[in-house]
C-alpha cells in the first residue's frame, strides 16, 4: 500500500473556551467575558491544524465520543475541515468528553477542568489500523483514558498495543502526552518508547520521562533538556525527538545531529491564549516533515504554526495556511535567544 497523510487517534473532546476577567481564589467571584465551544484533544487539534495549514493533506481520525449533541458538534468540526471521521465511534454509555478551558484575561494563563465522559471507556479495540491509508499515526493522550492506561493483552498498557499494531500495519508512530505527574508519565509512556518512530513533547514532559529537572524557576534549562533528550533516545526506537518550549525548540536524532531554533517573537497585542499551542507546533513540524524539509525548517514551521494559534482563545482558529504562518512569523521576527 502506498501510504500518505495522517491518522490521528485517541482523545476528542469539546473545549468550552471560557474567558474570565481573572482566575479567582476559592469562594471568590470571576466574570465570564466570552464562552466559545470548539473541538479539542490531540485527535482533533492535530487533525484540524494540519488541514488548516494545508487542505491538501489527507487526514483521518479515530476515537470514541458520546451520542448526544456535543458528539454531533465534534462530527461537525471534523466535517467542516474535511477530516475523514468514519473511525470516530460513538457510545450511548456516557457523554462526550468535555474540557472547560478557562483563560484569565488578566494573566493570560489557562486552567483546564476535565469532564471524562467516554474517555474511560476507550480501548485498543476502538482503533482499526488495518485499512487506513495514512502513513503517520499520531496517538494520545495517556493518563486520562482508564482502560487504555491499564494492561492490555499482555502489553504494559493499551497505548503500547495500539502503537505496536500501528507499526505492524506499516505506519510511522508519534505520541502526544498530557501534562501530569512525572511518575504517571513515566509509568505510561516509557513502555511506549520502543514502539515510537518520533516523539514531539514539551520541556516538562521530556524532563518527566528522563527524571530530570528541565525547568528552573519556570525557565527552560537547555543543558538539562539536551541531556534528557539523549537519555530518552537511548530508551526507545525513535529516530528523532523534538522538544518545544515558549522560547524555542530542540531537535536531536540518533546520528548525533542537534538543532536549536528560537520561537517567534509574537507581539503581546497579538497574543490571546496558549490553548493548543503544543498541538499546533506538532502539526507544523509534521507538515514540514511530510514535505521533506530539513530539521531546522521543520522547527521553524512548528514555531510559526504555534505562534499563529496564540492569536485565538481556542486551539486552531488562529492557524492559517502554512505560507501565511511563515510570512507572519517573518514579519514578527524570531527571538534572539532560546
Amino acid at each position: 500500500m502506498t501510504r500518505a497523510g495522517v491518522l490521528t487517534a485517541g482523545t476528542w473532546v469539546v473545549d468550552r473556551n471560557i474567558t474570565v476577567d481573572l482566575w479567582p481564589d476559592e469562594d471568590m467571584l470571576a466574570t465570564v467575558q466570552d464562552m466559545t465551544p470548539a473541538g479539542g484533544g490531540p485527535g482533533c487539534n492535530f487533525a484540524v491544524a494540519l488541514r488548516r495549514l494545508d487542505p491538501e493533506i489527507p487526514v483521518e481520525t479515530q476515537g470514541l465520543i458520546g451520542a448526544g449533541e456535543w458528539g454531533d458538534f465534534l462530527l461537525g468540526v471534523a466535517d467542516a475541515h474535511g477530516i475523514d471521521r468514519r473511525g470516530l465511534r460513538r457510545s450511548e454509555e456516557a457523554g462526550t468528553p468535555m474540557t472547560d478551558a478557562y483563560l484569565s484575561a488578566r494573566s493570560g494563563r489557562r486552567t483546564h477542568i476535565f469532564f471524562p465522559g467516554t474517555a474511560p471507556l476507550l480501548t485498543p479495540d476502538h482503533f482499526d489500523l488495518s485499512a487506513t491509508g495514512a502513513g503517520l499515526l499520531h496517538l494520545g493522550l495517556p493518563g486520562i483514558h482508564d482502560r487504555m492506561d491499564a494492561p492490555w493483552e499482555g502489553d504494559a498498557n493499551g497505548w503500547v498495543t495500539v502503537l505496536r499494531r500501528g507499526r505492524a500495519a506499516g505506519l510511522r508512530t508519534n505520541m502526544e502526552l498530557v501534562t501530569a505527574e512525572d511518575s504517571l508519565i513515566r509509568r505510561l509512556v516509557l513502555p511506549c518508547l520502543p514502539h515510537l518512530d518520533t516523539l514531539v513533547v514539551n520541556d516538562a514532559e521530556i524532563g518527566a520521562l528522563a527524571g530530570r529537572d528541565t525547568l528552573q524557576g519556570g525557565t527552560t534549562d537547555m543543558e538539562e533538556v539536551t541531556r534528557a533528550v539523549q537519555e530518552v533516545l537511548g530508551r526507545g526506537a525513535m529516530s528523532e525527538i523534538v522538544v518545544h518550549f515558549p522560547t524555542g525548540a530542540v531537535y536531536a536524532d540518533r546520528d548525533g545531529t542537534l538543532h536549536h531554533a528560537p520561537s517567534v517573537a509574537i507581539p503581546d497585542a497579538e497574543r490571546v491564549g496558549a490553548n493548543g499551542a503544543g498541538d499546533a507546533f506538532a502539526a507544523g513540524y509534521f507538515l514540514a516533515h511530510l514535505r521533506g524539509w530539513p530539521p531546522q525548517d521543520r522547527l521553524r514551521m512548528g514555531h510559526a504554526s504555534a505562534a499563529a494559534s496564540l492569536r485565538a482563545a481556542d486551539t486552531c482558529s488562529g492557524i492559517t495556511t502554512w505560507r501565511d504562518c511563515l510570512d507572519r512569523a517573518a514579519a514578527w521576527g524570531w527571538r534572539d535567544t532560546q
